[in-house]
């Protein structure tokens, strides 16, 4: 991995608030969404994110700073830097009795020396305290790599009847991904394996949900509902009509004499709940007048309603 402060563009006194407006401007240039046509762009952003990671933390920054982890967070190598006169790298290391002193005037036990260097017990008879047969820390696993994070608009009406949608990765290719029972504006969904590669394996893709708002339907928990003007006449007379649904048109009876603000369910036309069953449709009826009422005028001269539709009010 490159050194962070270069793939940030920072130098190493840069302060928190560089930082993090290096990262940024670099995320909202890279980001997947909109580089669709560019696989290396999601790469570099991947690299960026891990950048930004590292330097963001007060601790691990500082780590880096001192040599003491790389750039991917791992531990560097202990001996490092002691070359070939160090243990273990093809040299021998001749030592002075001055390299001893303060260590029992001259009579220092390597023993003893070396317990208090790697970690002590353990130590067995002869040679120095059972060095070279100590077993050594496992290393660190490998790095899986990073998540993408996908936004996916849905129409209102495919979230509600779950209809199979299509995605772009970012590496190009694309999937049809099947919605979740109970999808709602928000929902994430996790594609395993579907991030970036990395030595650990590739990281997994996060889809978030975003519901498109309807001309004329609207949510309400799992009914859909719905607004629907008939005339007078089929008010008073009754009729069959059609109304939409989220699956298409369906006709419905309106029985004579149906007074407007009436409330009629269409079962099993809204949207889906957690285990699967579907919600109900809910047709509120309007009345609405014809646009010329000349006529209807003529049709009720001389005739009045003395009903006071306004009574339960207290009114």
């Amino acid at each position: 991995m490159a050194d962070p402060y270069s793939t940030l563009g920072v130098s190493r006194s840069a302060s928190e608030k560089d930082i993090k407006s290096a990262y940024r401007k670099l995320a909202k240039e890279l980001h997947p969404d909109r580089n669709t046509d560019n696989p290396k762009a999601a790469e570099k952003f991947s690299e960026v994110t891990n950048a930004y990671d590292l330097l963001s933390d007060k601790d691990k920054r500082a780590q880096f700073d001192r040599g003491e982890i790389d750039a991917d967070g791992n531990p560097t190598n202990p001996f490092a830097g002691m070359g070939g006169g160090g243990f273990g790298g093809g040299g021998q290391r001749n030592f002075r009795p001055e390299d001893f002193e303060g260590f029992g005037n001259g009579n220092a036990d390597l023993g003893d020396i070396f317990e208090g260097l790697f970690g002590g017990g353990g130590r067995q008879s002869g040679g120095f305290g059972g060095f070279g047969s100590r077993r050594s820390a496992p290393p660190p696993p490998p790095r899986r790599g990073a998540d993408i994070a996908y936004k996916l608009r849905v129409p209102f009406t495919d979230a509600a009847a779950r209809r199979d949608q299509r995605i772009t990765l970012a590496d190009g290719k694309t999937i049809d991904l099947k919605l979740p029972a109970g999808v709602e504006d928000g929902t994430q969904m996790r594609l395993k394996g579907k991030g970036q590669a990395g030595p650990g394996g590739a990281g997994d893709g996060i889809v978030t949900i975003a519901i498109d708002n309807h001309a004329h339907f609207h949510r309400d928990g799992s009914a859909v509902r719905l607004d629907l003007p008939i005339t007078l006449d089929e008010a008073v007379n009754g009729a069959k009509v059609k109304v939409p649904t989220v699956d298409g048109a369906v006709v419905m009876t309106i029985k004579p004499g149906t007074h407007g603000g009436t409330v009629l369910r269409l079962k099993g036309k809204g949207f889906s709940k957690k285990n699967g069953e579907r919600g109900d449709q809910l047709v509120t009826l309007e009345i609405q007048l014809p646009d010329a009422l000349d006529e209807l005028a003529k049709r009720l001269e001389g005739w009045k309603d003395d009903s006071d539709p306004r009574s339960k009010l207290g009114v």
